[in-house]
């Protein structure tokens, strides 16, 4: 079961080298972040966007590649108003998670079984109790975000060619697995209710900073504008805006 795991690895180590990739060319820059690290600590350099600039662009830079994705999704996440710092960490962990081997269709790295469509998880539903159905149910909201945040372009083309569902569909289905992971006794006896109210109550909003991810960095030579065009275009009817 994926749970919020990326933060917790952060060092003053690297907080120090976020300080020296922004300071590097100026004393008084590099000084203004040592104190903001000393009085709000590395939360002030990782919503920085000239932390998130360096990390892209510095030659230099030694950062593991979660504190690259933390950064990348925390900032994206502000971009769209959500300030979750728990969300953050979650979506970030689900992102190098997912990213490795076949885990994206896996309830576990271990499991055998693999779910290659949302309708696949909902009929292991049936039947299914305790732990089992809480991580399904989880895997169903993971599954979503995760195609519908980094691929939305390959859920769009196979709505227009195959007649599959679209990204209202996986929305849904996202949100609703999540609520029910987060609903479940399970949940609340393992603590990890509140993070999966979290992610449900937010979907869209971490879908669409997942976007923003995908569109400007991870396959920005595929992107294809009149693509993400009518992928808003669409996201507005959903919304009922004009």
């Amino acid at each position: 079961m994926i749970l919020p795991s990326v933060y917790s690895t952060f060092g003053r180590d690297d907080a120090i080298h976020l300080v020296n990739l922004i300071g590097r060319e100026d004393p008084e820059t590099m000084e203004s972040a040592r104190s903001r690290l000393d009085e709000d600590g590395i939360d002030a350099l990782l919503d920085d966007p000239r932390v998130l600039n360096a990390l892209l662009t510095d030659a230099r830079v030694t950062a593991s590649p979660p504190l690259i994705f933390y950064v990348l999704v925390r900032q994206a996440l502000l971009e769209g108003g959500i300030e979750s710092r728990a969300l953050a960490d979650y979506t970030t962990t689900l992102v190098i998670h997912f990213g490795q081997a076949r885990r994206a269709y896996r309830l576990a790295q271990e499991a055998g079984d693999e779910f290659h469509y949302l309708t696949d998880i909902v009929l292991h539903l049936e039947g299914a109790d305790g732990r089992q159905t809480l991580m399904l149910n989880a895997h169903l909201g993971n599954f979503a975000l995760w195609m519908t945040g980094l691929f939305p372009q390959y859920v769009a083309a196979r709505r227009t060619r195959r007649g599959a569902p679209g990204l209202r569909y996986y929305e849904e289905m996202g949100t609703t697995g999540f609520r029910m992971a987060a609903d479940s006794s399970e949940a609340s006896r393992l603590g990890v209710d509140d993070i999966f109210r979290d992610v449900a109550d937010h979907f869209r909003g971490v879908r669409v900073a997942l976007n923003r991810i995908s569109d400007r960095h991870l396959w920005r030579s595929a992107g294809d504008p009149v693509e993400r065009l009518l992928r808003e275009m669409e996201q507005r009817v959903v919304d009922g805006e004009p």
